[in-house]
Formats: C-alpha cells, structure tokens, sequence
C-alpha cells in the first residue's frame, strides 16, 4: 500500500507515475473522499468541543443548584450527531481504503519504460544452448514415453491442469527441490522454513492477492471461516513479520522454502495449457528477505543472483532480464526475470522473478523495525523472488539433457541426490 501522504500531497505526480504501469488512478474520486473526510473530522472536532463545553457548563450549574434539563438534553443531541457523524467517516474511510487497497506500488527509477513485455531489457545472458543432432522432444513428450508424466490420469483425479509424476522423474524433481534447498541454506545463508500452504485472508492482505487477485486464488470453507491455498510461500514467509517490530540486529532476515503453490490462473485458457509450463498445482523453493531501507536494493541484487547460481550450477542457460513498467507484478518497484532456455520451443521462458517491493507490503502488514538511531519503529523493506520454481526446472534439465533415445543425463549438480545416477531412462 502507498504511503497515504503520497495521495493527500502528491497526488498528480502518483498519477503520472502510476500511469506509466498502465494504471489510472481515479484522482477526482480521491480528491472527492479526501474533502469529504477532513470535512467529517472537522465537524467530529467541532462536536466534541461543543459537547465538552455543554458538559463543563452543566457541572457548573449543578453546581450552582440550577436545572440542567436543557443542557442535558443538548449534550445527548450532540451525542447522537457525534455517532452519526463518526458512522459517516468510517463510511468514507472505507471507501478510501477500497481505492488505496487496489493501488500498485510506484516504480524505481531505474526501470525501464514500456507497455508490455516486448519492451523488456535483457541484462546478461549465460551459458550457450546445446545444438543437438537429432529431432528435439518437447517435456511432454519425454515424459510420456516413459510414463513418467501423466496428464490424463491427472485429469481423471482433479481435472485439468495437473500431473502425476512417476518413477525417476518424481524422484529428479524430489532432487531438484533438495538440491535448491542445500544451496540457499548452506551456500546463500538462507533459513529454511517449513510453512503453511493454507492461509488466512489477513495473510493476503498483507502480500497484497487480496484484494485484488482472490479470482486467481484456490478457496476453502470450513463453516464460516474462509482460507486460501496459497500462490507462492512469500506469502506465508512475509506474514512471518506481519505486526511485528524486528530487532535491527536481527536484520536481514534471509529465508527460504519449498512449497506447494496453487494458482487458478484465471483467465489463462489457452495459454501453455499442455504439459507442465502453467498447472493449478506446482512446487517452488521460494527466497524471501526482510530488511531495513537501507540494505533492499543491494539485497535485490544478490537475491538475483541467488537464483542466477540454481541455474548455473545445473548448468542451463538462462538470461536476466529487467521488466519494464507495464509488464512488472503488482507489489513490485522493481523486477527482474530469470528466463531458462527450452529447446522444444527454440526460446527463453520464465523460472523466477525476484522483486524488491520497498516498503509496499510492510505498509500493509504493519512489519516495522526498531531504528537504533531514533528509536522509533519504522517500515521494513520485503523482498522475494522464485529460487527457483521446481516443475519449471524440470522441463528445462528434461529438454536440455535429453538424448537421441529419449533417455535424459542427470545433471552433475544433482547426482548425488539421486544416488549416483547418471542417466535415466
């Protein structure tokens, strides 16, 4: 959520800069709401004064042995204009933070410009892709042949967009998830978490799906108490500080897990429906970091390359590019996307994003730390970025590693995870 200082006192320049993410911002309602309400807090202060005034006059009389009758009576009205008036600026409030609530956060500077991902800036690139001798096979196709990957069967348990892995595929994705895990932790200093996948609409508030993208999120209803199945583990792992204030010696937190997510991509029909590149269900090894101000943006870079070492060390190639301002999430002042190479598809496709979000989602959540040079509490910076999506990385070593006879070479990285294993097939 934006600082509500920014909308009282800058409000065309949040205009302008919010337009450059394709987002109107309705300022003419804002400014309505705005005069409203300090309209409501003036007659709120009026009323009180007024009744606090009646008040001492009536001790007075009392005093004095006079009727108050009259004066009593002026202060109950005034009473009842002091709830109807404090009904009336609940009433705006809300409907200001409706409109805050569906605000995207503003962009750093240094992103780029443009509409859409077509005006994306690739960074660096890494590693060449492998020229194979022989007609390459999609995933899908890899996988069916041993009926490794089952998108029927998958269908028949809970419909479209799942899969069944079987035998040592299931087990190269176990080892995938594994080896991302030993890296983050032993390598990148990262604490891992277990979390839950099931959570509260607080939680998402927070990390702000809600409530904006609740179409895109799975639901469960126990009576009347509704939960969400979440999307990524950020979610779970940012809320961690949701109403806290976190010792500055405790800063950065660097954190990591795998997780389910779920997505309804709602609104995705059509769209990489075949296979494994966009399912309802997948895992991730999600990074999330929790900082003060200062620190967010060198800890934008090194999340980055975090990510970027998954990569190399299984040793696929991939590019970094930097989002522009159209095709950037929500939370996010700034993003960069990880794209692994497919050879099935003779191109770069997203594994991980990495976003820093400043102050966005601590706005939200309330997470604050203590500032040893004031002593006060003020706003953490969140972080988080894919390190990296599992089910991705498994498609990416299927295509790059295949063989002429459909077997696929197991990574160096990965052999001993799945038992010295070279080769499967």
């Amino acid at each position: 959520m934006l600082d509500p200082a920014l909308l009282r006192g800058h409000l065309d320049s949040v205009a302008g800069q919010l337009a450059a993410r394709g987002y109107v911002l309705d300022t003419a309602a804002i400014e309505s709401l705005e005069a409203r309400r300090k309209a409501a807090q003036m007659r709120t202060q009026d009323l009180q004064n007024l009744r606090n005034t009646r008040s001492r006059a009536i001790g007075m009389a009392k005093g004095k042995g006079e009727d108050t009758s009259a004066l009593m009576a002026e202060v109950a009205g005034i009473g009842d204009q002091l709830k109807a008036n404090e009904q009336a600026l609940a009433e705006i409030q809300a409907a200001l933070s409706a409109i805050t609530l569906g605000i995207p956060n503003l962009t750093d500077g240094s992103v780029p410009q443009g509409k859409d991902e077509s005006d994306n800036k690739q960074v660096h690139a890494w590693g060449t892709p492998r020229k194979f001798d022989f007609v390459v096979k999609d995933h899908v196709e890899l996988g069916a042949r041993h009926g490794w990957l089952d998108g029927e069967v998958a269908a028949k348990l809970s419909g479209a967009r799942f899969t069944v892995l079987r035998g040592e595929l299931a087990r190269l994705h176990r080892a995938l998830a594994q080896f991302m895990l030993d890296l983050h932790t032993q390598e990148h200093g990262h604490l891992e978490c277990n979390v839950p996948v099931i959570v509260n609409a607080d939680s998402l508030y927070g990390t702000s799906q809600l409530p904006k993208f609740e179409d895109d999120m799975f639901a469960t209803q126990l009576g009347e108490q509704k939960r969400y199945l979440i999307s990524t583990s950020e979610i779970s792992l940012t809320n961690l500080v949701r109403d806290e204030i976190v010792d500055a010696e405790r800063l950065p937190l660097r954190l990591t897990a795998h997780s389910l997510c779920f997505r309804a991509e709602a609104g995705a029909a059509g769209r990489d429906t075949r296979g494994m590149i966009r399912q309802h269900q997948f895992e991730k090894v999600e990074l999330v970091t929790i900082c003060k101000p200062s620190e967010s943006w060198a800890e934008h870079e090194r999340m980055t390359r975090c990510a970027e070492t998954v990569l190399e060390k299984l040793e696929l190639p991939y590019r970094r590019v930097l989002l522009c301002t159209g095709d950037m999430s929500f939370s996010a002042a700034k993003t960069y996307d990880l794209e692994v190479w497919l050879p099935s598809q003779h191109t770069y496709r997203e594994i991980s994003s990495c976003s820093n979000c400043t102050d966005f989602q601590a706005r939200r959540m309330q997470a604050r730390w203590r500032n040893p040079e004031t002593g006060k509490p003020e706003l953490l910076h969140t972080l988080n970025g894919s390190g990296v999506a599992v089910g991705r990385a498994l498609i990416a070593v299927m295509e790059n590693y295949q063989n002429a006879d459909g077997s696929i070479t197991v990574p160096s990285a990965l052999r001993s995870y799945m038992g010295g294993v070279e080769r499967i097939a």
